[in-house]
């Protein structure tokens, strides 16, 4: 059998703990091979060693059939393999030629010779269906075109093997199908692929094989075809896992949020909010379906403190709340999980036990007189460790040093152990593997059975069914409809997000289509 790539017997550490324990991986030639596990299990990890980032203390790496030694990415781009990583490596104020070249420039008399590039780009582009504007800022252009970016920076390097850890964690839904046609169109180029990701749906329609590792071991290697999504999830975690979501009527009581006529601009200036209303009921999960873009980001931000609204209302539990600061909207009883876990959620360079006091350091028992007491700071976050199953080598590990569904972890744990009167989860299960997820889930219906309001954003429509009371379709910056979960289908709310009414798809209150 002819594998491009062969990672045999490799085994990493870290201090004392094993990273990866005698993990076998091997490429085809061709073939789109995914890699599953948990988070933590050890995924990233492994193709940081294949990548020359890590150096592993046991196994050997084969490329086309030799025996290699990868002792940095510059020897793994001398050897045709490139890497796209979870969390981008761009720099924000230069423009797409300059971050793709960076390192690799074509110069003329040794002036850097950017018309060129621009140009050898834009046929990579086109060959590749990687449509990129050359010139533009990269603080300028969306999350989904920022990852064009880092796939044209491997293929300028002239990348046959390409690694995407996690690709389509910040994507949204139209971005994820634009780039699972584009991993089709490198398979045909001739390129060969191994994908990091724990979505079970992406990996059934792109992978042609399946390796599994569970805590750093190698579970073994399936035939996509031959298998299923619940088989896989079982490889994955170890036990069955429930896709469905499994709660209790709903018994809604007050309002514990009002938001009335809110209007927020975005960092331009440019209105993203534009009169919406909004409530959401004590003892009730409301989710909020749109398409990303709707002003889902800044009705969050101006809920939370975030970003001030120019005009419009927010109470919480009858109190004003509207351009209050942030610490004083969360002393009304507000617990927030922030879509974007690096900027908002967490200090990355603080070890991640400090990181689970950030929102009650200055509080007894923490605090008492303004000295902190890091026994409590230990004991708190002993029990967020324990309790949401936060795999870390414990609490004095730095935060950028965990996995990140680890990391989201971390924060919905920081955030539900003050049980909250309102909790706003803003893409709570982004990056998480589906046992985590289904954990997340039971731990957002606990908080609505013991009368808590709960509002959800995410992106996930059937995350949005699945968990939701109520469904709040934002589309322009207002709520058009809200509607049961029960009296609606995934295509009804596709519609209605893509800004059609009820009364032009011909959906009435209480009927719903039979969707074979």
């Amino acid at each position: 059998m002819d594998y491009v790539i062969e990672m045999l017997g490799i085994r990493k550490e870290f201090g004392s703990f094993v990273a990866n324990d005698n993990i076998t991986l091997q490429l085809k030639k061709g073939e789109i091979h995914a890699l599953l596990g948990e988070n933590g299990a050890g995924k990233s990890t492994l193709m940081n060693v294949l990548f020359g980032l890590y150096q592993p203390e046991a196994g050997e790496i084969k490329v086309k059939g030799k025996s290699v030694k990868i002792t940095d990415p510059n020897v793994a781009n001398d050897l045709g393999i490139g890497m796209v990583h979870q969390h981008f490596m761009l720099v924000e104020n230069f423009t797409v030629t300059e971050n793709i070249i960076l390192g690799n420039e074509l110069t003329k008399s040794g002036i850097i010779n950017i018309k060129d590039a621009a140009k050898k780009i834009q046929v990579l582009s086109e060959t590749y269906g990687l449509e990129v504007d050359p010139y533009a800022k990269i603080e300028d252009i969306s999350v989904g075109m920022q990852q064009r970016v880092e796939i044209l920076k491997t293929l300028y390097r002239g990348a046959e093997i390409l690694i995407f850890d996690e690709p389509t964690a910040s994507l949204t839904p139209q971005e994820i199908n634009e780039f699972m046609q584009i991993l089709k169109k490198l398979i045909q180029e001739g390129k060969s692929i191994i994908i990091i990701t724990h979505k079970l749906k992406e990996i059934m329609d792109v992978s042609d094989r399946v390796t599994v590792i569970r805590k750093g071991e190698g579970i073994g290697t399936v035939i996509t075809a031959e298998t299923n999504p619940n088989d896989l999830a079982s490889l994955m975690v170890g036990r069955q896992v429930d896709f469905t979501v499994v709660k209790e009527e709903a018994n809604p009581t007050e309002e514990a949020l009002i938001v009335k006529d809110l209007v927020v601009a975005d960092y331009r200036g440019i209105e993203k909010v534009k009169g919406l209303n909004l409530t959401v009921r004590k003892g009730e999960i409301l989710g909020i379906a749109g398409i990303d873009g709707n002003g889902q980001s800044e009705l969050i931000e101006a809920i939370t403190g975030l970003r001030k609204s120019k005009s419009g209302s927010i109470a919480i539990n009858g109190q004003d709340i509207t351009n209050k600061k942030p610490r004083k909207i969360t002393e009304t009883g507000v617990g927030h999980i922030p879509q974007d876990r690096h900027k908002h959620g967490l200090v990355l360079d603080f070890p991640i036990g400090q990181n689970i006091a950030l929102q009650t350091y200055y509080l007894p028992p923490i605090s008492k007189h303004g000295i902190m007491n890091y026994g409590e700071v230990s004991k708190l976050a002993q029990i967020v460790i324990k309790d949401f199953d936060v795999r870390t080598q414990g609490e004095e590990t730095l935060a950028r040093s965990l996995s990140g569904g680890n990391q989201q972890k971390a924060i919905i744990g920081r955030e539900v152990v003050r049980n909250p009167e309102l909790l706003i989860a803003a893409l709570p299960t982004r990056g998480l593997d589906v046992g985590a997820i289904e954990f997340i889930h039971q731990r957002l219906i606990e908080q609505r059975d013991n009368g808590k309001a709960v509002l959800l954003l995410s992106f996930e429509l059937d995350e949005v069914m699945n968990v939701s009371d109520r469904i709040a379709v934002i589309y322009d910056g207002q709520i058009v409809d809200t509607l049961s979960p029960k009296e609606t289908t995934e295509q009804e709310l596709g519609l209605l997000m893509a800004g059609q009414s009820r009364k032009d798809i011909g959906i009435k209150q209480g009927e719903k289509e039979h969707v074979e």
